[in-house]
């Protein structure tokens, strides 16, 4: 099997993967609270009468796996450069990122590609 060769662009390919993958998970619920009402039973009318729910995809077990191992990634860098790939996964515009680091998008462009650099460096290793 051939051995990947990870780059800046891959590794920042991979978080925004994760970061769709993250979304697409369920919202965790509180455990312990039940529902003991009987379920509704509803007419045909009724049912053509309501608005469609929006279809909820979720992720493979493959995409979890890949999330599992962006979660272990991110231990490798410092946590402010945490925030700034998780925010450019998250297609953050970097007018706002810039306004938190209190730097130029510049500065802030190569702090990111820095980060990336640095889990592409490790996982080439």
């Amino acid at each position: 099997m051939a051995r990947r060769l990870w780059t800046a662009d891959a590794v920042a390919a991979h978080f925004a993967e994760a970061f769709q993958t993250l979304r697409l998970l369920p919202a965790a619920k509180v455990r312990g609270y039940f529902n003991t009402w009987p379920s509704i039973v509803r007419t045909r009318q009724e049912v053509a009468a309501m608005e469609a729910e929006p279809m909820r995809f979720t992720p493979s077990p493959a995409a979890i796996t890949r999330l599992e191992q962006t979660f272990d990634w991110v231990l490798w860098v410092e946590e402010a450069e945490r925030k700034l790939i998780w925010s450019r996964a998250a297609r953050v515009p970097w007018k706002r990122i810039t306004g938190e680091l209190g730097c130029d998008r510049t500065t802030a462009w190569r702090r990111w590609q820095n980060a990336l650099s640095k889990i592409a460096v490790r996982l080439n290793a």
